[in-house]
């Protein structure tokens, strides 16, 4: 939001100018006369423009802007600034608990004396509704209009409560179920570029609740996912405390060859930051090859961006950022003071001029021409697999042992078989076979160029007589209906369909979790020989117990490469020596017989794809449909809560907060709930798949009367805390060290009884003893989820102790007011011999600092330091209030 008054020290620079006649002003950072400006890097230019928009002398203080101003110095010194970023974004899943805390936020402040108005969006906020939709029907013709119809059944009360929100909360655009991914809708209709807010130009910036926000980088945007809590905050008008990020510039040079796709890539590239290292500073892509990108290819890249671990993964705006706005039919007006916009503060780039180029951290580089096919699995996104070794590479997954690239198969159970009978014909499934062939994900579906590959692909696979066999579950759900549009007109969904690649829904649908149940006959295969079973998809994410719990191994792949691993049926496959079947003449047909080039798909985007399709979805966007449509919401700035929902239920985060601030709470003789290892993502923290028939989710969902088929996903409850709780560690992946075999169980210490993580919080909590975790590498990593952080709140934990944290599970932790504790000087519970039998006592002073060391006590006289992981002193002022949201309460009291 621009800045009210005339508090602003840097008025001086404000300018006026006229585009067609009207009249437009800004803050024009090129009259600063600082030769520092023009080194920074176009990233960082956009924060500099938000401080000095912003500049107060309160939130934001001129000596920020200096700070920012002097990023070439700064940028390794842990400097601590504001960021307000224009507006914020939330899809469903993270968008209900946000309209639950807003709604329990004004029930908390009329109970304290406030005004509940006042609790409203001040930063805007768009909401997508996208992930609520699930694969329960494919190939077939009716698989689109019957999901939906399920959606609806099921999520009913969740959308009656956000068409609540919609109205009484003001400043907040609600985009209704079936009209794409949040992350496409963004790229493609509510993208500003720059905003223009009552004649007042500024770049457009956001946050968004989940961590592929920076799929927008691609488009020029500077954004990142937060946690929901944090985005709370600063929809609340609060700014974003950051620290100053170190900037690595990387280079592109060269070109694509003809036979690799945008996601081959984005894969490549994913890897080799990651080996970089580059968790928590930004990215910023710049050199020629970079012009040889499209807006959707560049968005791939950018949309990966938390599979390399940076915070932004950006691309300056330049001319095929405006070519791509007029594509998806965005004003011409917008068009112009876009341009004229960012040229006049520098912020317009011509990749091609080395004399554009900014300082840098570091630099790294990659020549496009090297990129080759590859897929990245079987467990995490980037252990990238080139495709000529994919075979090679499985068979060695089998052999290793279990780990992130292990399966611990026996020699002798290798070459199980098991047979099944689908539709009356005989098939075997063994180890590899491909049971899940989804093309999905807003990380590709927004890509032309690779979703025609895959239809040109399928019309020659079907032309040259191949088929998938009916019992691999196919599926196609794209990120926005305009995807529909141009492969109708470009004749190949057809193709797409004979092969069993329907449309099933537009959402994230197989990307998230919501596979929905595979064919009972392989259900029961996979179980009876032990098989790691396949996914392919077109995703961003694989981690272990996402996509379907029996799929073992999933591969993350371009949409082409999909559509031919489901026509191979297995994952053992060598393209090159190996057939993908026979033609009806019964002579081999490989794939490198049918697989297009880039001319060749570029060729039919360039005459398909215009913006006439674009125009047409997005008009009708927030009309709604049939259904949204006939939804009645309830009245009221305050929610009537009811107390049978088992969707909507007001949380306990708010019940015992007074108006004073209380001193910390220190750690005493706390015992550990779980002890785990490396790379616990909040996927098995806070799983948003199906729930389990023996969880305490579902014991407590069966009380109310709900039937298994009722149950639903944790997802789509997640705006009921009592499930959640429940569900909170309940991955059937998770790896406790207190146990011989994963799942969601520890042991409870005191009594060694073995039982549901729930339930043994619930015990400590009745024995008035206070939990904590023992976490090893990266804890926290993988989708920004909100419920990661409440979920352990609600069940007592009261600190993390880990090696190292994800960014955005940590910012969440912080939010919450659960302490993230770090281990010091290499240490890790193995080097202290720490088995999580101990008692753990950490006091904390009333007067903590950002990142002090503090001192563990455990039970049998031992000790050791970590490090308190609140950066700045914003943070800890979250933490002394009980979390970020409390403290806004307060604020507003």
């Amino acid at each position: 939001m621009a800045t009210e008054g005339s508090s602003n020290p840097f008025e001086g620079i404000k300018k006026t100018t006229e585009i067609d006649g009207k009249t437009y002003s800004f803050f024009n950072l090129a009259e600063l006369k600082d030769a520092r400006y023009d080194k920074l890097p176009y990233s960082i230019r956009v924060v500099l423009e938000s401080a000095i928009r912003n500049c107060d002398e309160f939130q934001v203080q001129k000596k920020d802007v200096e700070n920012i101003l002097n990023w070439e110095k700064n940028q390794s010194q842990s400097v601590e600034i504001p960021f307000k970023p224009a507006r914020v974004i939330l899809q469903d899943f993270t968008g209900v608990p946000a309209v639950v805390d807003f709604a329990a936020m004004r029930d908390a402040v009329k109970r304290l004396g406030g005004d509940p108005e006042k609790i409203n969006p001040i930063c805007p906020a768009d909401l997508v509704i996208d992930h609520s939709i699930q694969v329960d029907v494919s190939r077939s013709a009716d698989a689109l209009e019957q999901n939906q119809e399920l959606e609806f059944e099921r999520n009913k009360e969740r959308f009656v409560f956000l068409k609540w929100g919609a109205t009484a909360l003001k400043n907040m655009l609600i985009v209704p179920p079936g009209s794409g991914i949040v992350h496409q809708v963004n790229l493609e209709y509510l993208a500003r570029v720059v905003f223009n807010d009552g004649g007042l130009l500024y770049p457009d910036s956001l946050v968004g609740t989940d961590s592929h926000t920076t799929m927008i980088n691609g488009l020029g945007v500077v954004g990142w996912g937060v946690g929901g809590i944090e985005a709370e905050a600063v929809m609340l008008g609060q700014a974003i405390s950051m620290v100053l990020p170190e900037v690595v510039g990387y280079k592109l040079t060269g070109k694509v060859d003809q036979l690799v796709t945008s996601t081959d890539v984005v894969l490549t590239v994913t890897k080799h930051l990651r080996q970089i290292g580059v968790v928590g500073k930004f990215v910023e892509f710049f050199g020629p090859g970079v012009s040889q990108l499209s807006i959707a290819d560049r968005a791939t890249i950018s949309n990966m961006c938390p599979e390399y671990g940076a915070t932004v993964g950006f691309f300056p705006v330049d001319e095929k950022s405006l070519e791509y706005l007029r594509q998806t039919g965005r004003s011409e007006e917008r068009i112009k003071f876009v341009e004229k916009f960012l040229r006049e503060i520098r912020l317009f780039r011509n990749y091609n001029d080395p004399q554009e180029d900014p300082v840098f951290s570091q630099v790294v580089e990659l020549d496009l021409s090297t990129v080759t096919s590859c897929c990245s699995g079987p467990k995490r996104p980037h252990d990238k697999v080139p495709v000529s070794e994919m075979k090679v590479d499985f068979n060695t997954c089998l052999n290793n042992k279990i780990g992130f690239k292990g399966f611990a198969i026996p020699a002798d159970k290798q070459s199980t078989k098991v047979p099944i009978v689908f539709d009356n014909q005989e098939y075997v499934l063994s180890h590899g076979s491909v049971v899940i062939a989804a093309i999905t994900s807003c990380t590709n579906t927004s890509n032309p160029s690779v979703m025609l590959g895959a239809g040109v692909l399928a019309k020659k696979a079907v032309e040259a007589g191949l088929s998938v066999k009916p019992y691999i579950k196919t599926s196609l759900s794209p990120g926005s209906g305009v995807v529909t549009y141009y492969l109708r007109d470009s004749g190949v969904t057809p193709y797409l369909e004979k092969l069993g690649f329907d449309i099933v829904g537009y959402g994230c649908m197989t990307c998230i979790g919501n596979s929905g149940p595979l064919p009972e006959p392989v259900s029961e295969a996979i179980e009876k020989g032990d098989l790691v079973a396949c996914g392919v998809l077109s995703g961003n994410r694989n981690f272990e117990g996402r996509i379907h719990p029996l799929t073992r191994a999933n591969y993350l792949a371009s949409p082409p490469l999909v559509i031919a691993y489901a026509l191979a049926g297995t994952v053992l496959i060598d393209f090159e020596k190996d057939p993908l079947g026979m033609n009806p003449e019964g002579k081999p047909v490989y794939l490198r017989d049918i697989w297009p080039t880039r001319e060749e798909i570029q060729a039919v985007e360039k005459e398909i794809v215009v913006p006439a399709m674009f125009t047409d979805v997005y008009s009708r966007i927030q009309q709604g449909n049939k259904r949204w449509n006939s939804l009645v919401a309830p009245e009221g700035q305050l929610y009537p809560w009811d107390d049978k929902s088992t969707y909507i239920k007001s949380p306990p985060f708010f019940e015992k907060m007074g108006k004073d601030v209380s001193k910390p709470e220190s750690i005493k003789d706390a015992h550990v709930l779980l002890n785990l290892g490396d790379s616990v993502t909040t996927d098995h923290i806070s799983p948003a798949g199906s729930i389990a028939r023996n969880s305490p989710a579902a014991r407590y969902l069966g009380n109310r009367g709900l039937t298994p088929r009722e149950f639903n996903s944790y997802g789509s409850r997640r705006g009921n805390d009592a499930v959640m709780s429940r569900g909170t560690f309940a991955n059937i992946r998770l790896v406790n060290k207190f146990l011989s075999k994963a799942g969601p169980r520890t042991r409870h210490i005191l009594s060694g009884d073995e039982m549901d993580i729930f339930d043994a919080a619930e015990r400590y909590q009745k024995e008035g003893r206070q939990v904590i975790i023992l976490a090893g590498k990266e804890y926290g990593s993988g989708s920004s989820r909100d419920w990661a952080a409440k979920g352990p709140w609600i069940l007592g934990i009261k600190a993390v102790i880990a090696e190292s944290y994800e960014r955005i599970h940590r910012s969440n932790l912080v939010g919450m007011g659960i302490i993230p504790f770090q281990y010091v000087g290499g240490q890790t519970a193995d080097s202290l011999g720490l088995t999580g039998t101990e008692t753990f006592s950490i006091d904390v002073p009333d007067d903590l600092k950002a990142g002090q060391e503090l001192q563990v006590k455990l039970s049998d006289g031992r000790t050791f330091q970590v490090k308190t992981r609140f950066d700045t002193e914003v943070e800890l002022t979250y933490f002394r209030h009980g979390g970020i949201l409390n403290y806004m309460i307060r604020r507003m009291l």
